[in-house]
């Protein structure tokens, strides 16, 4: 999976921004100012998603390519690797629950506001 193909799936999401909040190496894919994805932009081995906890265990004990999110709540985030040890369809279905579970957490008045 390649980056700008990554990109341009979760730019189709829903309320989809994204920015470099942590410099201009890491870059944030927001949804309602929430982040969805968290990647490395000049070596996109890994993205780390947001996910369900029981879904978590379940996708880091069927893929090695999936493992807890280093300086992340490692309950609620995976770092996925894009080499392709993870299938990219699960990666982007992945990306897209990542968005769902967090568009769902929003206030109200926020998800309302979305496209």
């Amino acid at each position: 999976m390649t980056l700008a193909a990554f990109r341009a799936y979760c730019a189709g999401l829903p309320g989809f921004s994204k920015d470099p909040p942590f410099g201009p190496d890491v870059l944030a894919f927001r949804v309602g100012g929430r982040i969805i994805a968290r990647l490395d932009v000049d070596r996109f081995g890994s993205v780390n998603l947001k996910c369900d906890p029981e879904r978590t265990i379940e996708l880091r004990e069927r893929y090695p390519g999936i493992t807890p999110g280093p300086h992340l709540n490692k309950r609620h985030w995976n770092t996925v690797r894009t080499d392709g040890s993870v299938p990219h369809r699960l990666l982007l279905q992945m990306a897209r629950h990542s968005h769902d579970r967090v568009r769902a957490a929003l206030p109200r008045k926020v998800r309302d506001d979305l496209p």
